[in-house]
């Protein structure tokens, strides 16, 4: 028996009913003959973490622009930590904990420069608007390419996952929704430590209805979601939190949104303009030179929507690429006696 099949055959014994079972899929756009060593989910799980995209996450904003210090979260940390978040509630619930990574590792690749900030500002920008989830199954599907193939073809399992983490759409997976609620419980409590260490706010700041039912420090607010989730979504057929730890989280989550995600002391006015003005630029500039587009996206100009295929060059630039291009394009040099020489 191949090592493959071994492992799908644990998954079928092992695993809960209503867990996703990688032997039974529903597959890819493009079929591929099975892996003899891994399942379907671990293979997607290693195409997601070898791309280009992921590596990019590196330099992308979470919360703070361009922040001074080693320890502030970027979009890859966040990334990790969802992803260690739910596999700790797929473990704990005999889900395929497989799955849950893969959909994780996933879930922002479609995420601007500048955070949040960068969504809204191409958002505008963009006719057709613009949503990071979105990007995200647009990167996995259509821009990572190889050489044999463009796109990851991934599993449905993870492409729904991924589409679905954020807004309105509820994953068909539990294992989809497992990474739905983490992705919130990680960034919250997370900003709120990146926060507290920028003295943005104090710890008194923190609603004390909150701290009393959720936890005081870092750590004892994860572990006490975390175990609710687990609690009231053990044998159900949906992932949910308590009544109570739903409510607490939302008023936490207001909570952030007032005091650091919209604060001037996290992202003034000004800088906010700045990278409106920058990202509108580099928007104009490419859409009026297409020919100095990357090669792997130059070559869907033929098949695709212009301005579709520059949406997707600036939101698949870091801060700093960005930063250069734009110091590049509309940043006098300096004379250098050494010029021409």
């Amino acid at each position: 028996m191949l090592i493959r099949e071994c492992a799908e055959q644990h998954e079928k014994s092992f695993l809960a009913e209503n867990a996703s079972k990688s032997a039974e899929t529903r597959g890819r756009v493009i079929y591929e003959k099975p892996c003899d060593i891994r399942t379907e989910y671990q293979r997607d799980r290693d195409r997601i973490i070898h791309s280009k995209a992921f590596r990019r996450l590196m330099h992308k904003t979470q919360v703070f622009l361009a922040p001074e210090g080693d320890h502030f979260r970027t979009r890859l940390t966040h990334t990790v930590e969802v992803s260690q978040i739910s596999r700790t509630i797929a473990r704990a619930l005999r889900l395929n904990e497989d799955l849950t990574e893969a959909i994780a590792m996933g879930h922002d690749l479609g995420h601007t420069p500048f955070g949040h900030n960068g969504e809204e500002f191409l958002d505008a920008i963009h006719p057709g608007g613009f949503k990071h989830n979105f990007q995200s199954l647009r990167v996995v599907d259509v821009l990572e390419c190889t050489e044999n193939r463009r796109g990851m073809n991934l599993t449905e399992e993870v492409r729904d996952g991924i589409l679905n983490h954020t807004g309105n759409g509820i994953p068909f997976t539990l294992e989809g929704q497992i990474v739905k609620i983490s992705d919130r419980i990680a960034y919250i409590n997370h900003d709120i430590d990146d926060a507290l260490r920028a003295g943005i706010i104090k710890q008194q700041d923190i609603p004390e209805e909150c701290v009393r039912l959720l936890g005081e420090t870092h750590s004892k607010r994860i572990n006490n979601l975390v175990t609710d989730l687990i609690m009231n979504s053990k044998g159900e057929d949906s992932i949910r939190l308590s009544d109570d730890f739903q409510e607490k989280t939302d008023m936490l989550r207001k909570f952030m949104f007032e005091n650091v995600y919209h604060s001037s002391l996290v992202k003034k006015t000004e800088e906010l303009e700045k990278i409106n003005m920058m990202l509108k630029l580099l928007y104009n500039y490419f859409m009026e030179h297409t020919e100095e587009l990357p090669h792997e996206l130059s070559e869907l100009l033929a098949s695709g929507n212009k301005s579709e295929i520059v949406k997707d060059h600036i939101a698949g630039m870091t801060d700093r690429y960005a930063i250069n291009i734009f110091e590049e394009l509309y940043v006098p040099k300096s004379y250098s006696l050494n010029a021409g020489k």
